[in-house]
């Protein structure tokens, strides 16, 4: 039995999560587990699920290799694990080649493929890095936008001096709502 798992981090990724799906159903999926979770998390609910139904023999089918592990060696962990049990693991979308690690060629490039985006993932990972510290050194604020709570010492001495809350909207660029939130003492 083919057994399909599919996988997207977060809960705005429908369409992604479709488009897996779909794949596997024309792949011969008799049953597929899907699910909307972080690849870092440990506990993945669906997967364990899909690990769980397969029986000697049966074939467990993903669209990407990055939808069971984040590193090479997690995802050669896995694969070690399907064949533990006696069971092959197909990957489909790999440049219109479809790798079935029952074979020792395939097992090779999905290793190879593993380590080169687990290395492209070390790189953006370290470009980001690198673009937080610039923005420190800089003096840039990080994180979420301030909210006008943060404005509210300034939205009240602008009212005591004699500005209305249209006005202070304006020059702010803030809704005048928030300034009479603030003005209120909510």
């Amino acid at each position: 039995m083919r057994i399909g798992y599919g996988r997207v981090s977060t809960v705005d990724q429908d369409a992604g999560l479709e488009a897996q799906e779909r794949d596997l159903k024309a792949a011969g999926c008799e049953r597929i587990f899907l699910e909307k979770i972080s690849g870092t998390k440990a506990d993945r609910p669906r997967l364990t699920a899909a690990l769980d139904a397969l029986r000697e023999g049966d074939v467990l089918v993903v669209t990407k290799p990055d939808r069971l592990a984040r590193s090479t060696a997690d995802l050669l962990a896995f694969v070690e694990g399907v064949k533990a049990k006696g069971c092959g693991l197909i990957v489909l979308s790999m440049n219109g080649q479809t790798l079935d690690t029952t074979s020792p060629t395939a097992t090779l490039m999905l290793t190879l493929l593993a380590a080169v985006a687990q290395f492209e993932r070390e790189l953006m990972l370290e470009r980001q890095r690198e673009g937080i510290a610039r923005a420190k050194a800089e003096g840039r604020r990080l994180g979420r936008p301030a909210t006008i709570l943060y404005q509210a010492a300034t939205i009240r001495q602008m009212r005591k001096d004699g500005m209305s809350a249209a006005a202070i909207a304006k020059e702010l660029g803030v809704a005048r709502s928030g300034v009479y939130r603030v003005l209120e003492g909510a």
